[in-house]
């Protein structure tokens, strides 16, 4: 690209939908750019396909050169899931999108923050960190929760991704390592293959996705839904900005601050 362009990440969930459907509207010129890792479900390519014929325009694909997996990411580093974030999202998302981000001339992008209070802040300290790429929170300037942006893209004929249907928070890679014990025992009811495979990935490691338990050890019908999350696993790790609370995420809940105005406001 030698003209300076703007980009939209599409990450094959409902609030990263929503965030491109929007980006489009208020400039049709924005580049859609999707992170592919092969861990992804079979049903992101429908998925794919339905936006981009609502959109107009095509999702272009990027992945990394050095992995293609979870699995290889922890097996040949080593390294799972930490206080700093999983290995396999830096691998496989961050450095992608910031060699993309690198090798074009990228005058904004957009991201898939919803307004939500612990989304909200997380774009704040986003911001904060990364102000240089000029990121744009189109979700939280719109007021759209993520049960919202499902809504329209039912409204528009787009079946959800099956992940959700399967009752998932989140359209991850199947496997997530940031997933907890309810979380690991339902992909072990749907994706049996996978969690054999995670598992193994685990003890080559030496490290567990779970704290306390590696995954062969993990009992069935343990954990539970409403005391898990699963953080969502975009083109950054949300890990790298801890729930400590900012104080301009009340103003912006309130309307007091609109998001795109951080800039004019010391943290």
């Amino acid at each position: 690209m030698e003209k300076g362009q703007e980009v939209a990440w599409w990450s094959a969930g409902v609030t990263s939908a929503i965030t491109c459907w929007l980006a489009i509207r208020r400039n049709p010129d924005v580049r859609i750019v999707y992170i592919h890792i092969d861990d992804a479900h079979p049903d992101n390519e429908r998925f794919k396909t339905d936006c981009e014929k609502w959109y107009g325009k095509p999702i272009e694909p990027i992945k990394s050169k050095k992995y293609s997996s979870v699995s290889e990411v922890i097996q040949e580093t080593g390294f799972v899931n930490g206080a700093y974030g999983a290995r396999c999202t830096l691998e496989l998302k961050k450095e992608v999108r910031v060699d993309y981000q690198n090798a074009n001339n990228i005058t904004a992008q957009y991201f898939g923050f919803e307004f939500e209070k612990k989304q909200i802040n997380r774009a704040v300290r986003f911001f904060d960190k990364y102000q240089d790429i000029n990121p744009i929170f189109i979700l939280i300037e719109e007021r759209l929760t993520k049960n919202e942006c499902a809504g329209i893209l039912l409204n528009a004929g787009i079946a959800l991704p099956v992940m959700y249907l399967l009752g998932f928070e989140n359209n991850n890679c199947i496997g997530c390592v940031k997933g907890g014990k309810w979380y690991w025992n339902k992909i072990r009811v749907h994706f049996p293959m996978v969690f054999q495979q995670r598992a193994l990935d685990e003890r080559v490691a030496g490290f567990s996705c779970i704290k306390g338990v590696f995954l062969d050890e993990l009992k069935p019908n343990t954990g539970r839904k409403n005391k898990e999350v699963t953080a969502e696993c975009g083109a950054f790790c949300q890990s790298e900005f801890k729930d400590v609370f900012d104080k301009r995420t009340d103003l912006i809940l309130k309307g007091e601050l609109k998001i795109q105005h951080l800039n004019l406001f010391a943290a």
